[in-house]
């Protein structure tokens, strides 16, 4: 981030500050999906209405990108190794980060101080042979995890989502319906309000989708403490294919709309971006997006309402500007809307500075 940006976007967070009162966090989301609120916040005027009102609000032409990325059951109960005297033994949990390289993933281990250099995940032995410089360890596994995170995992769920015990009925609610790539440790949010049924109506009017994928990490709903100059964004896989590129650099060319579904689809599209267009291929990203920093590729955003002092808060100024992100929070939290992962949704259209 530019240094020029820091100092300013520090005084935005301040000044988008607020108080969120304990109620309007979602515990469980709208059911169907598509009932979630929408909050729709055009250039010069707020309107309130239902998720399954956006064909109305959208037009033949319109080009939606989502984050096809799924979520894996990375919340592991790991076994410490019993030595030959009897000692040792108790479990670990192991909440998975990501992948490094081949069977070499990163993740954070509670209690972290006595978990030791062996752990044992079902039948998979693990040697931690390194740690983060955000106290995450590096696992080095015996054999391919991934193929057995079904059986011995569960999803990664918010401490504020009231699972309970079924972790099979939010296997599939924790998912968005289009979800296909698996990778992440937390849903791409913005998606969850879609429904099939709903998707089949955007395809009916002439509303075209495509999809990237980026693997969204833990660190994605981080608070910023202290100054912005010292956060750390946590590098996060992200992939563009050449039809993706192809489709969204054709409706830029065409003064078509480019919706981008949730902040992960614009971190994605903005860390691929060339300088003229936007390129297929894969990398990781730390992209910071604050006031101040330019987004050129999505017309509007579709997102949830995000925590005060949080890089997404940032992002979603940067995208539509201060004054306008702080009267539709204003409006959201007069208007009784619920907040989070399971929380309604706005339907940002770009500044025009």
């Amino acid at each position: 981030m530019p240094d020029s940006n820091i100092h300013g976007a520090d005084a935005v967070l301040a000044r988008l500050n607020f108080t969120l009162p304990p109620e309007r966090i979602a515990h469980t989301g709208a059911e169907p999906r598509d009932a979630s609120r929408l909050l729709v916040v055009g250039r010069g005027d707020i309107s309130h209405r239902i998720f399954r009102e956006l064909p109305d609000l959208l037009r033949p032409g319109d080009l939606l990108v989502f984050n096809q990325s799924r979520v894996i059951p990375a919340r592991v109960m790991a076994r410490k190794p019993v030595t030959s005297g009897g000692h040792g033994g108790g479990t670990v949990e192991v909440m998975l980060l990501r992948e490094e390289e081949s069977n070499v993933w990163s993740a954070y281990l509670k209690p972290a101080k006595r978990a030791g250099r062996e752990l044992w995940l079902g039948e998979n032995r693990a040697e931690v042979v390194g740690v983060l410089a955000d106290g995450a360890r590096l696992l080095r596994f015996e054999h391919d995890l991934k193929p057995h995170l079904d059986q011995i995992g569960r999803l990664p769920l918010p401490p504020y989502i009231d699972a309970g015990d079924d972790d099979e009925v939010w296997r599939e609610r924790y998912q968005t319906v289009y979800a296909r790539d698996p990778g992440s440790v937390a849903a791409p949010t913005a998606g969850l309000h879609f429904t099939p049924e709903l998707l089949a109506r955007l395809d009916g009017m002439g509303v075209e989708r495509c999809a990237v994928t980026l693997h969204v990490g833990a660190g994605t709903f981080r608070p910023i403490q202290g100054s912005v100059a010292d956060h750390i964004m946590h590098a996060e896989r992200y992939s563009v294919g050449e039809a993706t590129a192809a489709a969204i650099n054709r409706a830029r060319a065409e003064g078509r709309r480019v919706i981008a579904v949730g902040t992960t689809t614009v971190r994605t599209l903005e860390s691929a971006w060339d300088g003229g267009a936007v390129g297929a291929g894969e990398g990781d990203t730390r992209i910071f997006i604050t006031p101040g920093t330019p987004v050129h590729v999505p017309d509007a955003l579709i997102t949830n309402l995000h925590l005060p002092g949080s890089t997404l808060l940032l992002l979603v100024a940067a995208f539509a500007g201060e004054e306008r992100i702080r009267a539709a929070y204003d409006a959201a939290l007069d208007g009784g809307y619920r907040f989070y992962s399971l929380g309604d949704a706005m339907l940002l259209e770009m500044s025009a500075e």
